[in-house]
């Protein structure tokens, strides 16, 4: 018999049990960052550690969920940043800059779990493989960013590789700089989003837009 492409009422069924477990895991870290256990996720979703790995095979298929789930709604933030409607490119610079480090500075907790390690702490668990699952989320947002530039921004022969040279640069410095802030707080978001924009703007301000994209 054939499915809809909605799957069988058991798919169904389980895409939903999954969605919860990740919202209970999603609390569990909103209140312990990187200290989140799988003991105490089980105990939020009520139920027993076997069957919480049953959904998500073990703790790094469980944050590499978790981390899809938010990488996605990042992305999603910045490409309506990237397409809401400015008079200059730089205003589209700077908010997309703001869009990123208001995601991080609004659940501090949920960045310090998907981008620093812990070592279990009084869980006795040890800590989620943060270094394994990190790196593939940036590049990721790397290679976004470089094709947004790529459709959006005229610049030349071998423009291909210079966006994406600069989709990578752009997320590597937005991710260490905003690191650096949440950490320490050294000055208010706003200026460190001017003070970031200062640095990208040089060859970005005299390229041209594509003919055939949207303005960038």
């Amino acid at each position: 018999m054939e499915t809809t492409q909605q799957g069988t009422p058991q798919q169904r069924s389980t895409e939903r049990r999954r969605r919860e477990l990740l919202e209970a895991a999603d609390r569990v870290v909103l209140r312990d960052g990187p200290g989140a256990s799988m003991n105490a996720i089980a105990a939020e979703a009520g139920i027993t550690k076997p069957i919480l790995y049953r959904h998500f095979g073990d703790k790094g298929g469980l944050y590499a969920a978790l981390a899809q789930r938010h990488t996605d709604a990042l992305l999603a933030s910045l490409r309506a940043a990237l397409d809401a409607p400015a008079e200059q490119r730089r205003e589209r610079v700077e908010r997309t800059l703001e869009t990123y480090l208001t995601a991080i500075e609004a659940r501090p907790q949920v960045y310090r779990f998907l981008m620093h390690p812990a070592d279990g702490g009084s869980s006795g668990e040890p800590g989620f493989d943060v270094g394994r699952h990190s790196a593939p989320l940036l590049r990721r947002m790397g290679e976004e960013l470089a094709q947004v530039i790529e459709e959006r921004v005229d610049l030349g022969p071998g423009g291909r590789q210079l966006s994406r040279a600069w989709g990578h640069g752009i997320v590597g410095m937005m991710h260490a700089a905003g690191d650096w802030w949440l950490s320490e707080r050294p000055c208010p978001r706003e200026e460190l989003v001017r003070s970031l924009a200062a640095l990208l703007w040089g060859r970005l301000a005299d390229a041209g837009d594509r003919a055939d994209g949207p303005a960038f």
